[in-house]
């Protein structure tokens, strides 16, 4: 599912006359990322919610897809029921499967394991493998998965939703990914058209300093994630750190210079 859950790539670069510390291709270690975040899962008398989800989701959970709304990414969600530790997900968007995911409580429901998959519009793929840590344990009665969960690692993430190149421009950059998201912008300030991303519609860039750029990115003029990058002294690698709007969370993964 495309930026939802355990999703955290963020494309920036700084401009120069000459290449900068920030053109290249980059490509994000997964296993790097940190999370300052939770996911707040219930499936309970044959009802699925997720409060944490945005927007909040709230369906039977019989298999059949209906109609939910506020999603740029899917019109239509699907939740099934495989055991009393197992969930499986499907979401659609125009009639067309966009996403899918599988949600497994480990025997000692400690952990909450999730297996991911998305198309984009553009008809990219990605796909990856994450792991959740319980902080709060499920009501009585309720499907294992149920409770409150803290993102702790990704297991893997696909080459299209970790890679991305970046080229400096006069006063500003061009940024573009392996799952069709791109960009065009100058540190002026104003907005700037953000292509590929439904959820994404423009974006504003902010020059820091030789090495650290901020990005905010919007949806129809609301701010929702602000991210700023960092190159190290020796260029090799990249820090990114995101506060999300929309969910009031916070993450940051490091990438490397290909």
């Amino acid at each position: 599912m495309k930026r939802s859950l355990l999703i955290v790539t963020v494309f920036l670069a700084v401009p120069v006359l000459a290449q900068s510390a920030f053109d290249g291709t980059w490509k994000m270690n997964p296993q790097s990322t940190q999370f300052q975040s939770h996911e707040k899962f219930l499936l309970q008398n044959s009802t699925w919610h997720c409060d944490t989800c945005v927007p909040k989701i709230s369906v039977k959970a019989d298999g059949n897809a209906q109609k939910v709304s506020g999603s740029p990414y899917y019109d239509m969600i699907a939740v099934r029921e495989v055991s009393d530790h197992e969930i499986e997900i499907s979401q659609t968007k125009n009639s067309k499967v966009v996403g899918t995911q599988k949600l497994t409580a480990s025997d000692d429901d400690k952990t909450l394991s999730t297996e991911f998959s998305f198309t984009t519009d553009g008809g990219q793929q990605g796909n990856g493998k994450g792991v959740y840590e319980r902080t709060a344990s499920a009501p009585a009665g309720a499907n294992k998965v149920s409770g409150t969960w803290k993102p702790a690692k990704f297991e893997s993430a696909s080459d299209s939703m970790t890679t991305f190149t970046i080229k400096t421009t006069e006063d500003g950059l061009s940024m573009s990914d392996g799952i069709g998201d791109s960009y065009d912008a100058k540190f002026d300030g104003k907005d700037y058209p953000y292509k590929g991303d439904p959820g994404t519609t423009s974006v504003v860039l902010k020059k820091i300093d030789a090495n650290t750029i901020e990005e905010t990115d919007k949806r129809n003029g609301k701010v929702i994630t602000v991210t700023r990058m960092t190159v190290a002294s020796d260029g090799k690698s990249m820090k990114m750190a995101t506060q999300d709007k929309l969910r009031n969370s916070a993450y940051s993964s490091t990438a490397e210079k290909q």
